[in-house]
């Protein structure tokens, strides 16, 4: 099947978001949702809400996130993927075995019979991931669509035939994709300019995260850029913990004496908003980013564990957004209410006329450093 990319694939933005993050929800369970007016407005003019609708919204999102992790685990093989429905403010639940749809709906949940469970889609994918050394470049990413029960691999225009001669070569199940073409190919971003950001001798990215005893951030602001780091201040901020890129996107940097961590990320506007955890957000969610060049923006989650091709290689288990990005954003915060998501990879678009954004985890750069995030 040959349609257009709905969404722009973007290439990797640097974000400058200080050692703290951006605006943050506090949810409590069993009590009304309370986010900082900063997020209100964001979601406002970025999503087209009322201060009403954001708020149920995000209380909508908080309980599908708990049923998800439920069902997958009550599910198990029968666990067909599962997402956040904007329209009916619910959770989305595929199963495989018509019987466990009542288990769905018991949850709270809403059930749909799909033809592949989670499982069979993660080993299509893996199979992809696995062969990525013998994919040409006209294949530039491939991710697990929910939505649709299958895997999509985007492709530059005029090159699904190169697609198929892939899929048959690496004996894919070619039914359980849908290759799709799109104009525009994923692509590191870098610039230099001021804010409250971090500085790679004369490259600047952002701060993703605190975590203890220093920040998390993007991997190819670690490994594209080379010279001493230092604050956006200017003074010096400490060494590299750690990167992997490409493979992965991630970093963490070391910070010294001269530097707290705190559990905050960065409005740009003098206040900051605090963040209470890590708790992974369903595909369907809303989602705000923060960054030194663009500010604070917000959408909505569209895909996870996403392969995405840059020019420096393959990076795997990134999530794709609506959020647009721009050169100068790389390495900053993603928030889902008060809950830490991820740190920005790539895109492509600008917040002109809209994009793609790619953030890479945050939780798979706390497991692989052994680091813990910074809350308030």
């Amino acid at each position: 099947m040959k349609r257009l990319f709905a969404a722009r694939v973007v290439g990797a933005a640097l974000l400058a978001a200080g050692l703290a993050a951006t605006p943050a929800v506090t949810a409590q369970a069993a009590t009304p949702m309370t986010v900082a007016p900063e997020m209100l407005q964001a979601m406002q003019r970025d999503i087209g809400l009322t201060a009403d609708q954001a708020i149920k919204r995000m209380t909508s999102e908080v309980k599908a996130s708990e049923q998800e992790q439920s069902l997958r685990q009550e599910l198990q093989g029968a666990f067909g993927g599962a997402y956040f429905d904007a329209t009916t403010n619910q959770l989305v639940v595929g199963v495989t075995d018509a019987a466990k749809a009542g288990v769905v709906r018991a949850a709270g949940a809403k059930a749909v019979q799909v033809g592949r469970s989670e499982q069979q889609l993660d080993a299509v994918k893996a199979g992809l991931d696995q062969n990525a050394a013998q994919a040409p470049k006209t294949l530039t990413s491939w991710y697990v669509d929910v939505t649709k029960n299958d895997v999509v691999l985007t492709v530059t225009p005029g090159a699904v035939a190169d697609a198929r001669s892939y899929l048959a070569a690496t004996g894919t199940d070619a039914a359980a994709v849908e290759v799709v073409e799109s104009p525009e190919q994923p692509q590191p971003l870098f610039d230099v300019r001021g804010g409250d950001a971090y500085f790679i001798g004369s490259s600047r990215c952002s701060i993703g995260f605190s975590v203890q005893g220093g920040f998390v951030t993007a991997g190819h602001c670690a490994a594209l850029t080379s010279g001493s780091l230092a604050g956006s201040n200017g003074v010096a901020l400490g060494t590299w913990g750690g990167f992997t890129f490409p493979g992965n996107d991630y970093a963490w940097v070391r910070t010294n004496s001269n530097w707290t961590p705190r559990g905050v990320v960065n409005r740009y506007n003098g206040t900051t908003v605090p963040v209470s955890g890590h708790t992974e957000a369903a595909v369907g969610s809303s989602i705000c980013r923060s960054g030194s060049t663009t500010g604070w923006h917000c959408g909505t989650v569209q895909a996870k564990n996403q392969t995405v091709t840059y020019p420096q290689g393959r990076v795997l288990g990134l999530t794709q957004t609506n959020v647009c990005a721009e050169p100068g954003d790389s390495g900053g915060s993603w928030l889902t209410g008060n809950q830490a998501q991820g740190v920005t990879s790539g895109g492509s678009g600008n917040c002109t006329v809209g994009g793609t954004t790619f953030f890479q985890p945050v939780n798979p750069i706390l497991s692989r450093f052994g680091l813990t995030l910074v809350t308030s």
